[in-house]
């Protein structure tokens, strides 16, 4: 336990554990960033703003440190990290699905009905109802996200190692930047094809619009985040001497 390079894997393992997990169970909602950049833009100016209709899902939101950490773990323990880890995430990702699947079927209780009839607004409210919405799992959402996780994480892994290869320890922007370009381009369409195209009943156009921006949106904050890459690289070197 007092192995600095085995306490790093542990770390990384469960930030990156953590925050696909969390993207998982909140993805199901789609928001619309077009609304929320009318806010923004509007705001304080007294002019109003109408921008396209920009949705994606909002677990995409905090992907993009999944992917970050991947490089990271990528890049001090190869691809066998980053398979260990990518198998492991895959499993609990399951093991939740089916476990928010059993729980939406489990009857209410009463008590927790009635203290909960009424809403914010005054009416009526079936709490049950809202949570089963909430935490709804179909079967397309994971077999689509466990499908996209895995191939885009194997291609990532790949990617980055060849990338590594070419440079050696040289030019580490390149290898993270451009595994990235690679492997989310795959996790950005396969997830929304597999699970409300073929197993759902998304139309192609919808498809492409939001993995479209999704798409742009992980690779842009990619190189925003290059770094914060940097940044942690250089702060392991040194906690590992």
């Amino acid at each position: 336990m007092k192995d600095k390079k085995f306490n790093l894997y542990l770390l990384l393992s469960a930030f990156f554990i953590g925050n696909a997990l969390l993207a998982e169970l909140s993805g199901v909602k789609i928001f619309s960033l077009g609304k929320v950049l009318e806010g923004i833009f509007a705001r304080g100016s007294g002019h109003s703003y109408e921008f396209l209709p920009l949705n994606m899902s909002i677990g995409v939101v905090i992907w993009p440190l999944v992917f970050i950490t991947s490089d990271i773990l990528n890049e001090y323990f190869g691809r066998a990290g980053v398979r260990k880890v990518s198998f492991i995430t895959a499993v609990l990702i399951a093991y939740s699905s089916v476990f928010l699947i059993t729980a939406n079927k489990l009857p209410p209780a009463d008590f927790w009905l009635e203290n909960n009839r009424i809403g914010s607004a005054g009416g009526s409210f079936d709490i049950n109802y809202a949570y089963t919405a909430v935490f709804r799992q179909g079967v397309n959402i994971i077999l689509g996200s466990l499908t996209a996780f895995l191939v885009s994480q194997l291609i990532d892994a790949y990617t980055f190692q060849y990338f590594k290869k070419l440079t050696g320890h040289r030019l580490l922007w390149l290898r993270a930047t451009g595994s990235t370009i690679i492997s989310q381009l795959i996790d950005s369409f396969l997830i929304l094809f597999v699970a409300f195209y073929w197993l759902g009943n998304w139309s192609l156009d919808q498809v492409f619009q939001v993995g479209m921006l999704q798409y742009i949106y992980k690779v842009s904050l990619a190189v925003l985040l290059t770094p914060l890459i940097y940044l942690m690289h250089w702060v392991i070197d040194r906690y590992l001497s």
